[in-house]
């Protein structure tokens, strides 16, 4: 049915039609870039992740977009020049693989599923301006993706180089370090990540290791804590030292170790079995061994490689080297627990204090020496290692100390006397491997040609676009699909003019999301990446918000795209999401979502059955944003239920919009100002939920005023029913659009400005204190805000409550927290 005023609830269908055109009219969220170059308003660049075509949206889509869209309507209503852009991040595998299905081109599943998208997010009334929508898989924008890897290149940060990568045999293609999971399986299909020797292109990542990791100081209260650490323990900088051990018959070995305190505790050296060195220094007696050993070394994900409860095992290389601190000849071994692109690949075995070191000593028949007393049993005898601070024992110069940082400080003095080690620091962090073999990406711009070798593609030539590729011209075959297509690979070299190909693979999905952001500033420029004027005015990003999942690859390679823009001197800050904040997971039945459990909640049909607000409502209203949420244990309905009674309590309202509300009822202003003044407060901390409640109590409030007292013609009523308008537009814009038009104003709520607060109003004339007895409350008193403790404490027991439920027993303790609370201990 049709919206009257004397119906008891409304059609909510119909009034989504109704509104949605009016918004599209309006154009109230279209950010301004000239108010942002003039600087006239204060700007907020509100960010949320966008998402993979992949089908329609679903319920953490719903979730996020609501989140989000609180402090985009929030910070205009605050007078505040606000860009929120979306769009979608549409290229990548499941696009490719869903082609290879239906044999089409990937470009008919994705952009038939972004419009699928974009018709939910209209629908479900996100105030993004739509004026910047982008597609990473458009030409138009991965144009500028090549571009930039051009410029990355000049600067030395793109180059290309053979090395053991990560490779999954289902997808035919590599994978990043950060691509594989903790179980050594593919992120994206979950095949087992086995090892590949490939020429590949990478991002020098390194390059910003220690900018990355020192600049986390400062996002440290501003993101979520475990995000920081997160990226904090990806990058993984250690302080040690670099050691030269001299080889017999070979050139010195480098190591890093965080420990040169204990080289006099070294019993052999170990060598990562995949790594040139290893090759280098087996003899030749040993090197079938060795290769024998490295066909499994292959099947095993670094992730494997890596696990502390993995059994032990090894080749003896033949080869010995010499410890510089005491000349003692170290045996050398190939192993899978050394990787080949950690430090240099080798490391000297401490078996006593590392317990890795320690099983493989044991396995291998090894010797083991303590040379720090820790006061545990001796490691030899136990299995286990012993890694905490000590007496150093068996160290020469070190013996008898007890500081550890003195015990490295002096080794590295010694070492760098004797010209065999240095002070340094490492990192964990490895270089980007940015190149897949596969067809749905940005191809890389890059030409070879026999006489020119690598030969960028010219920027009037950019973008090199992608073939009419589809079906089985797709499906994987170990290389990529693009080297098939032989009159899109063989071209003229633009340096010599002589035959060449271009490059086959294509950039990994992330190079795209790494920078997209900034192409939101200016999406239809066809001159450059993006503006600079805008992104000093628009920039940093004041607000992000995302899932856990993307803590360390997206917003680690954004960081490291953002420092290499600014040192291009097209930015001017460092970082590019000055506050972070990471949304929980919608849940059901305590379990995620999924059809093999039966437990997936279809989105849409939510929509149908309750609505847009509703959901909206429910989401925001569930928990902290950072929390789950689990949909068996939350209500639509009330939601529902709850917006048809604010939506009434506007038509009741009878004084006339502009009525002098300083006129109406004192105890449902300070109410509604009390409410207005502590939102603003809980939106700044995140605290989205605690507002919808102080809404419902301001509804209640509004509706006991309007039964009890003062009645629907009081302009304190409107003046509260203006104040939920505004406070639900932020969760239900429809609903809030409908009470706006109801109170008599023009549309739309989202362009009215925050109500101003009265001070004045916000003073409590009494406070309720508590009163608990051994932890139960057994009174309630009205008191002065301004009382003092000890005539807290005499009102408090003299009530007779509590007097009673003392019953004559000791009072052992009075706590007095004035004006709110006072805890009374007794005796048995």
């Amino acid at each position: 049915m049709a919206v009257s005023e004397t119906d008891a609830h409304y059609d909510v269908h119909a009034v989504e039609e109704k509104w949605l055109p009016v918004w599209e009219r309006l154009d109230a969220f279209r950010a301004d870039d000239a108010a942002a170059l003039s600087g006239e308003r204060e700007k907020r660049y509100a960010l949320t992740m966008f998402p993979y075509p992949s089908g329609d949206l679903h319920m953490g889509h719903a979730e996020v977009f609501a989140i989000h869209d609180v402090l985009a309507r929030y910070w205009r209503f605050r007078g505040h020049d606000v860009l929120n852009p979306m769009g979608w991040d549409s290229f990548g595998l499941p696009a490719e693989n869903a082609a290879i299905r239906n044999d089409e081109h990937p470009a008919t599943y994705t952009y038939a599923n972004i419009e699928t998208q974009f018709e939910s997010m209209r629908r479900y009334g996100v105030s993004f301006d739509w004026s910047r929508r982008l597609h990473t898989s458009d030409p138009e924008y991965y144009r500028w993706t090549q571009w930039l890897f051009l410029k990355f290149r000049e600067q030395g940060l793109a180059y290309r180089k053979n090395s053991p990568v990560n490779w999954c045999p289902n997808d035919q293609t590599v994978l990043a370090n950060e691509q594989v999971l903790a179980d050594g399986t593919c992120e994206r299909c979950g095949a087992e990540v086995t090892k590949r020797e490939l020429t590949q292109w990478y991002f020098r990542t390194t390059h910003y290791a220690q900018e990355l990791h020192d600049c986390l100081d400062d996002l440290q209260d501003s993101w979520i804590g475990k995000v920081v650490n997160a990226q904090r323990n990806w990058i993984g900088r250690s302080e040690g030292a670099h050691v030269s051990f001299a080889v017999e018959g070979h050139d010195p070995i480098t190591v890093f170790t965080t420990r040169p305190d204990t080289l006099w505790g070294a019993t052999f050296m170990v060598v990562a079995a995949d790594a040139k060195l290893a090759g280098e220094l087996v003899t030749t007696e040993q090197a079938q061994a060795l290769e024998d050993y490295l066909v499994e070394v292959r099947k095993a994900s670094d992730i494997d490689r890596l696990a502390t409860d993995r059994p032990k095992s090894g080749v003896f290389l033949g080869t010995y080297a010499v410890n510089p601190v005491n000349g003692e000849r170290l045996p050398i071994w190939a192993s899978d627990y050394v990787l080949a692109d950690y430090g240099t690949g080798a490391i000297m075995a401490v078996p006593a204090h590392d317990q890795r070191d320690l099983d493989f000593a044991r396995a291998m028949d090894l010797p083991v020496r303590r040379v720090v007393d820790t006061g545990d049993e001796n490691p030899e005898e136990t299995g286990v290692a012993t890694s905490g601070n000590g007496t150093y024992v068996s160290s020469g110069p070190l013996d008898g100390l007890t500081d550890k940082a003195e015990g490295i400080h002096r080794v590295i003095e010694l070492l760098e006397a004797d010209g065999t080690g240095t002070g340094t620091v490492n990192f964990r962090l490895r270089d980007w491997l940015l190149s897949r073999q596969r067809y749905w990406g940005a191809p890389i711009p890059i030409i070879h040609c026999a006489a020119c070798g690598e030969v960028p593609v010219p920027g009037d030539q950019l973008p090199v676009e992608l073939p009419e590729l589809r079906g089985a011209d797709l499906k994987p075959k170990g290389t990529s699909p693009l080297g098939g297509a032989r009159e899109w690979v063989e071209v003229a070299c633009p340096s010599c003019g002589g035959p060449a190909e271009r490059d086959t693979d294509t950039m990994d999905t992330f190079v795209d999301s790494s920078w997209y952001f900034f192409r939101y500033l200016s999406p239809n420029d066809a001159t450059q990446a993006f503006d600079p004027a805008l992104a000093k005015a628009w920039g940093p990003i004041d607000l992000y918000i995302g899932g856990d999942e993307h803590a360390v690859l997206h917003l680690l390679y954004a960081r490291f795209f953002t420092k290499v823009l600014r040192d291009l001197g097209l930015i001017d800050w460092d970082e590019p999401f000055s506050a972070y904040l990471s949304q929980g997971k919608v849940i059901n039945g305590g379990r995620k979502m999924s059809k093999s459990l039966g437990n997936g909640v279809n989105l849409g049909e939510q929509l149908e059955k309750f609505g847009v607000d509703a959901v909206r409502l429910t989401l925001v209203f569930a928990s902290p944003p950072e929390d789950n949420i689990d949909w068996a244990d939350v209500s639509p309905s009330g939601a529902s239920k709850f917006l048809q009674r604010a939506w009434r309590l506007a038509g009741d309202v009878a004084s006339a919009a502009g009525d002098d509300a300083a006129a109406g009822d004192t105890a449902l202003r300070k109410v509604t100002h009390k409410t207005i003044h502590d939102a603003a407060q809980l939106l700044e901390s995140y605290r989205f939920n605690v507002v919808v409640a102080r809404t419902m109590e301001l509804v209640n409030a509004t509706r006991k005023a309007i039964d009890s007292g003062c009645g629907a013609a009081d302009p304190a009523v409107r003046e509260a029913a203006e104040a939920v308008a505004i406070l639900l537009s932020l969760v239900a814009p429809y609903t809030a659009e409908e009470m706006w038009e109801r109170l008599g104003h023009q549309p739309s709520v989202a362009q009215a400005a925050w109500p101003t607060v009265d001070p004045a109003l916000l003073v409590e004339d009494s406070v309720t204190a508590v009163v608990q007895i051994q932890g139960k409350v057994r009174a309630r008193l009205e008191v002065a805000p301004d009382i003092s403790e000890a005539d807290l404490e005499a009102l408090a027991l003299a009530d007779p409550g509590v007097v009673k439920a003392i019953d004559g027993r000791d009072v052992r303790k009075v706590i007095v927290r004035a004006p709110k609370l006072v805890n009374v201990v007794i005796g048995g």
